[in-house]
């Protein structure tokens, strides 16, 4: 979903209905509250221009560019396929990603025909091997969180480019084929996380040391590509930016994402030119945008955060000017759930219901099919360290008899699974109805509570994350005394996968069997990106990775590993068989 930033229009994708699989794009004119189809499917992605006037999409490598105004969509003739095609912010020319030379360069095309701007057929032998390539983010850029490899300025005239090779690099590229290189010491902060080059001023760039403790903000001078470092980010374990941040506020002033970690405090905040912006009990989750404050010319920022309990997620207006007061953040959402936004000029998208000011414009018209259960999990805090916990039965469970346990471990460590979100639970429902108690534990190690909570694993992941595990499933028979805690059952994958397996190796007592699909087997196996952040220099730390290696899984009777070269796969039936002892 986009929101022009003159809240005109909002463009979204949805498709025909709960059977159609494939995506539309759709067009809201929030003056008169009409939908209108623009490009009939299959539209899988698309970019705007800053107005939501024009949006670009790839189909089968050809680009088109629609009309949001009118509703016409014509093929733009490029000369190579294409792929992430993204409008100027003025709409007149499109860029886009091309394979065609072997490895990704990027082009424009626009009033003077389509034209190469960057890219380097061949091997980067300079730099020790590797494809170039040009306008794409490498895998340490997506596992860190950035998707994107290049950015449009502001009025359209230059590119923002990331060159990934052995190492990332950036450049700024004129149309007129005139670059400069932006500098910072690439080889002590090799990670660029994040950009942003929207918001009035130059660009805006977070890079991190390999060991992600340590990390800058950095503002770059469009014309000489130099840098200056406006904050810094550091902390023992592992750096987490905010997303969404760093950005401009209209006053000129740079909005970074951090932690408080002193006299008492343990919060995700925001702050501005190092004032705090957040009250330090409210946990930003993205930076959303920004939107009018009535009476006030200073506009609010729209913020997606949790305030007390991890298991929502509610958009805030926090106020950008710092009264007698200080920071104050508003819960725009009211009921509890899992809500999200979108934002742009004075328009306001909650979930699917369009504000301007405080005006309910319409809600975009939702034509999915109700979700196939409606679950009830019981969600509680458990244990001195408050882990967020839920309980789920079969749907016709009678109280007073006693039921198997089956422990989810979804997608494990920095994976939320306790939350309030219908949606989050249908798959669990299934498992329930299967004849389990199903327990979900965000233990040590989940974002949502705070960042010690989060920060905690780093070195000792798999002991803090078992003992959390165990310890609330003991605390929740208290309350749930019909969980059968003599036949556990676990599963997971990736990560969970793992930890799954490092249950019912380590934990036997409390884990009787368990699946893991697709499990870490080697932490050497994983991007280094995600395995240092756990468990630190892999080349200073062999004892660590080697206890939390995978040893002779394979052939423990009650452990189902899937995904692995012993057992490439297994339905869900079979897994619910081999879990239930059959």
């Amino acid at each position: 979903m986009t929101v022009g930033a003159d809240g005109r229009r909002v463009a979204f994708l949805r498709s025909s209905g709960p059977q159609d699989p494939v995506a539309s794009l759709w067009v809201l004119d929030v003056a008169t509250a009409a939908e209108s189809l623009v490009a009939p499917g299959p539209v899988s992605a698309y970019a705007t221009d800053r107005d939501a006037r024009v949006a670009a999409f790839a189909r089968e490598g050809r680009v088109f560019r629609a009309d949001l105004v009118r509703g016409a969509v014509t093929e733009v003739a490029t000369d190579e396929t294409a792929e992430d095609p993204r409008p100027d912010p003025l709409g007149v020319s499109i860029g886009y990603v091309s394979h065609g030379s072997g490895s990704p360069s990027l082009r424009v095309v626009g009033p003077d025909g389509d034209r190469l701007l960057a890219g380097e057929p061949g091997n980067a032998w300079r730099e020790h091997g590797g494809t170039i390539g040009w306008g794409v983010a490498d895998e340490t850029a997506r596992r860190l969180g950035r998707d994107r490899g290049w950015w449009w300025a502001p009025d359209g005239t230059r590119i923002l480019a990331a060159r990934t090779a052995a190492t990332t690099s950036l450049h700024l590229l004129d149309l007129d084929f005139g670059w400069v290189d932006v500098h910072w010491d690439r080889e002590t902060y090799p990670h660029v996380v994040s950009v942003r080059w929207e918001d009035g001023g130059g660009p805006l760039i977070t890079v991190l040391r390999r060991l992600q403790q340590h990390g800058l903000v950095l503002a770059v001078d469009p014309r000489t590509g130099e840098t200056q470092v406006h904050a810094e980010l550091a902390d023992p374990r592992w750096v987490e930016p905010v997303p969404g941040t760093p950005r401009h506020l209209p006053d000129g002033r740079v909005l970074v994402g951090g932690e408080l970690a002193h006299d008492g405090f343990d919060a995700r905040c925001l702050f501005a030119d190092g004032s705090l912006l957040t009250p330090p009990g409210l946990y930003v989750r993205r930076v959303v945008g920004t939107a009018p404050r009535p009476g006030s010319p200073s506009p609010d920022l729209i913020v997606e955060g949790t305030d007390g309990d991890p298991a929502t997620q509610a958009v805030f207006r926090v106020r950008t000017s710092l009264g007698s007061g200080g920071a104050e953040a508003r819960d725009a959402t009211g009921a509890p759930g899992w809500h999200r936004a979108v934002t742009g000029g004075d328009v306001l998208v909650l979930d699917d219901v369009v504000w301007r000011g405080e005006t309910r414009v319409a809600a975009l018209g939702d034509l999915s099919a109700p979700l196939p259960y409606a679950p009830a999990p019981a969600l509680e805090r458990v244990t001195d360290r408050r882990l967020p916990a839920a309980v789920l039965y079969p749907t016709a469970f009678v109280g007073g008899n006693k039921i198997p346990v089956l422990v989810t471990l979804g997608d494990g460590p920095g994976h939320q699974q306790v939350v309030n979100d219908p949606a989050a639970w249908q798959e669990r429902q299934w498992w329930a109805d299967a004849g389990f108690a199903v327990v979900s534990i965000d233990g040590r190690g989940t974002p949502g509570v705070a960042p010690s909570f989060e920060k905690v694993v780093h070195r000792r992941l798999v002991d803090v994350s078992l003992a959390d595990q165990v310890d609330a499933l003991l605390a929740l028979q208290g309350k749930h005394p019909d969980l059968d805690l003599g036949t556990v059952a676990v599963r997971g994958r990736g990560a969970g996968g793992w930890l799954a397996a490092m249950a019912v190796l380590r934990r036997p007592d409390v884990f009787h069997r368990g699946a893991a699909r697709n499990p870490i087997v080697d932490w050497h196996d994983e991007p280094v990106v995600v395995a240092e952040r756990y468990l630190g220099d892999h080349r200073d730390s062999a004892d660590i990775y080697e206890k939390h290696a995978l040893r002779d899984a394979g052939s423990h009777p009650a452990l189902l590993l899937i995904g692995v070269p012993s057992r490439p796969s297994a339905t869900a039936d079979e897994e619910l068989a081999f879990l239930r002892g059959r």
